[in-house]
């Protein structure tokens, strides 16, 4: 068994986990139709930022329906042999979980649709004019699909999924929940207070929250000798370059370089991820969901500029 600590802090239970009450709704209604009717549950897409809950939620899943699960990821999945041998070690009902499933090749990808639909998968023996075709039956199963870039999945695949799910940034308190939670399993003592500033630096993901918990923590423990408060804490972020609004010091660089090289922009993608360094996916996938949605960050059809937020939190005018 993985002790790690990712893992030992990870929701086991619908009662460890905090947030997305709309999703979480969804999915225990589906399990407990399912197990009423002695059936899997129906193939579940989960999009949204990274970080925020898809790989546990799959677990969750597969435990309230008292299977096993799976996990390999779509660019692990190079050939549709690769599939075939995942999905007949499956047992009745067992949850397989392909994050990062918008990766798929297009071979294993329509070798999935049978398997999705038909519980069944089409095996080619040999090669040329004598190559033969041979259909597997497979046991019944639940396929759960994670993604960053929902855009990316092809309109069939995603057809085939019956529950499509997006997963919003956490509001600060189901964050302050999660990291009192996790502190709790850590061992280490901590206030609402503190985990309330930890949550609102959070950048609205669970991934970082918990993050940011084990940094005050090892921080706690050498400066203030594990004694846990809010001076600690604030300093502890501080030294971490985490400010109030959440900013890193990557989030402050991307901004400050629109502001100081183009008056606040509009700057188009492609020169921002060369001004910085870094790629576009990057820019697109990490940085810019929490930068648009806590309004440092806005969208033209000319390119990103930054908004009055930005340039007042980072005390640089245009």
């Amino acid at each position: 068994m993985d002790n790690t600590e990712p893992t030992r802090v990870r929701p086991q239970t619908w009662s460890d986990f905090f947030g997305q009450p709309s999703l979480v709704k969804s999915l225990k209604i589906a399990i407990d139709a399912a197990k009423t009717r002695s059936e899997p549950v129906e193939h579940i897409l989960l999009y949204g930022p990274p970080g925020l809950g898809k790989t546990t939620l799959a677990n969750i899943v597969a435990k309230e329906m008292g299977v096993n699960i799976k996990i390999t990821s779509g660019p692990a999945l190079t050939r549709a042999g690769d599939l075939a041998s995942i999905l007949t070690g499956l047992d009745e009902n067992d949850v397989l979980f392909i994050d990062e499933i918008h990766r798929l090749n297009k071979v294993v990808e329509e070798a999935l649709y049978p398997a999705m639909e038909d519980r069944a998968i089409d095996i080619i023996l040999g090669k040329g004019p004598g190559a033969k075709n041979m259909r597997l039956d497979l046991a019944p199963f639940t396929l759960i699909g994670a993604t960053t870039q929902a855009g990316r999945i092809s309109a069939p695949l995603r057809d085939r999924f019956g529950l499509v799910h997006r997963l919003d940034l956490y509001e600060a308190e189901d964050l302050s929940q999660i990291v009192l939670n996790a502190a709790k399993k850590l061992q280490f003592e901590i206030d609402t207070v503190s985990a309330t500033e930890i949550a609102k630096r959070s950048r609205g993901t669970a991934r970082i929250a918990l993050k940011l918990l084990r940094r005050v923590r090892d921080f706690t423990l050498v400066e203030h000798n594990s004694v846990s408060s809010l001076l600690a804490t604030k300093k502890s972020l501080d030294f971490y370059n985490v400010d109030e609004e959440g900013l890193d010091e990557s989030d402050r660089r991307l901004l400050s370089a629109i502001i100081t090289h183009y008056n606040g922009g509009p700057v188009g993608l492609e020169t921002l991820a060369s001004l910085i360094s870094e790629s576009v996916e990057t820019i697109t996938e990490v940085y810019e969901p929490f930068l648009l949605q806590s309004g440092f960050l806005a969208k033209t059809p000319k390119g990103r500029i930054t908004t009055d937020k930005a340039h007042t939190h980072l005390k640089l005018v245009k």
